[in-house]
């Protein structure tokens, strides 16, 4: 049964590779036609031949379907629900194998080679993949929705583990799998879970692989039955059959769980923090540097006059600093252009400020309402205390305090904090709530990217003035 699946699946893939090689050859020629058989782009005719432009295609064709499979466009897409990571990759492919067309062209001396057709080709053969790739998604889902394609799978257990997966498998249909039956010790078999037999013990494990069409094992076994793992395994192993572990502790595993192995042993990382790679860290650095110091430039004019009137409009100093926790709780002093009137800082860090809160100036009032209080926070950043995207850093007094009322609140300390956030364009902002404000800066931290990043920027931008939670 195992070689008749892989023959199947060795049957697909080389169909897959053959409609690839059609869909780029399709974009070359098509390419080819609309810059010089056609008069669209009012160019002149082709002086090199219908062949001196197709003949790169022995460098293109390999190149691209070496690019495609290093980055698994041949691999199973069925437990993938939409197309989006794939084309992804067919868009990284395809600018990688762009750039290996030019660089071939140039080392051959092929300067005549017309640029135009260059960038059509580059489009044709993106949007057709990615077209190619989501008929072909539909066409499967379609199929197993119809029982057709379908790959069965035996569950070992029987427990609250058991009864999620198989709820998962059947509120997807799309996938293609579906639940023969269950093993177990403590249920008989004229029980049912969710409608499907019980087929005997975990004993019977060799008897049911062998007298039945089983093509994965998921063992979804609890810690205090994990002694039989290794027959199990050694049992599906023995039978020619793959099996899975759903672990009994999945509940604190992130959705795309990440391994770190120290001297052959795997470590499980509970949280996935994009901002944990040195690369990535160094790139939001960059980027930082790289708009604040143009800002500050920029914005000089208005940060001296926003000083002087916060001068004039009330006695005392300009910058406010007050201690905020940032990346690894590390204590720092924060800037703002001082909107309220002088007030003992003991007194102060107790207290949230509130839309007509009496210890704001009337200029005060203007800036806060503006966001203009915070533009001192470029220095921060600067410093290397914050970062222009993150989530907002808090007083230890109220760190203290959220940490012990809301779940996970510690978590947003894994990334340096910043002048904005994923919680402040999506409205969490102020006096809002500090559970949806979480929320929102735990997806951040767990989903950061460039981005995500620039998302945030412009929607920053987009609310500047007309936020109702600045105050």
């Amino acid at each position: 049964m195992v070689e008749v699946i892989r023959e199947n699946q060795r049957i697909f893939n080389i169909a897959l590779v053959g409609l690839d090689f059609s869909v780029i050859l399709l974009s070359l020629i098509l390419a080819w036609y609309i810059r010089f058989g056609t008069n669209l782009l009012g160019f002149g005719s082709d002086v090199g031949g219908f062949y001196h432009y197709i003949l790169p295609i022995i460098f293109i064709l390999p190149s691209y379907i070496f690019l495609y499979y290093v980055l698994g466009l041949y691999t199973p897409q069925r437990t993938k629900k939409t197309i989006s990571s794939e084309a992804f990759k067919i868009i990284q492919a395809n600018c990688v194998g762009l750039l290996f067309l030019i660089t071939i062209l140039f080392v051959l001396e092929l300067t005549d080679y017309s640029r135009y057709m260059l960038a059509m080709f580059g489009i044709f053969s993106t949007v057709l993949s990615i077209a190619e790739r989501f008929i072909i998604r539909k066409l499967l889902q379609l199929l197993r929705s119809r029982r057709y394609n379908i790959k069965y799978i035996l569950v070992i257990g029987t427990g609250d583990l058991a009864r999620r997966f198989s709820n998962i498998i059947f509120q997807n249909e799309y996938m293609g799998y579906d639940i023969m039956g269950f093993l177990d010790e403590n249920h008989s078999q004229a029980d049912l879970i969710n409608g499907l037999k019980i087929l005997g013990t975990v004993g019977d494990l060799e008897d049911v692989l062998s007298n039945n069409l089983v093509d994965r094992v998921v063992i979804t076994l609890s810690h205090n039955n994990y002694n039989l793992l290794e027959w199990v395994v050694e049992t599906c192993e023995k039978c020619g059959v793959r099996a899975e572990i759903v672990p009994s502790y999945y509940i604190y595993m992130p959705t795309k769980p990440h391994l770190d192995v120290i001297d052959g042993m795997p470590l499980i990382k509970i949280r996935h923090i994009p901002l944990d790679n040195s690369f990535n860290r160094l790139l939001k650095r960059c980027l930082d540097v790289l708009l604040v110091v143009p800002a500050i430039i920029i914005l000089s004019p208005l940060l001296i006059s926003v000083a002087v009137l916060v001068k004039i409009s009330s006695p005392g100093p300009v910058i406010f600093k007050q201690e905020r926790l940032g990346l690894d709780k590390e204590s720092f002093q924060m800037y703002k252009f001082r909107s309220m009137k002088v007030q003992d800082e003991e007194n102060e860090k107790f207290h949230w400020t509130t839309a007509d809160d009496p210890r704001k100036t009337r200029f005060g009032s203007f800036i806060r309402r503006t966001s203009i209080d915070e533009l001192p926070q470029f220095f921060n950043i600067l410093k290397g205390e914050m970062s222009l995207i993150g989530p907002r850093p808090e007083r230890p007094h109220f760190v203290e305090k959220f940490k012990e009322e809301v779940p996970k609140y510690m978590v947003k300390h894994h990334v340096r904090p910043g002048m904005t956030g994923w919680a402040q364009v999506n409205g969490y902002r102020g006096n809002t709530s500090i559970k949806k404000r979480i929320e929102h800066d735990i997806y951040y931290v767990e989903s950061w990217s460039v981005q995500l990043d620039l998302k945030i920027f412009f929607r920053t931008l987009v609310n500047l003035f007309r936020d109702k939670n600045a105050y």
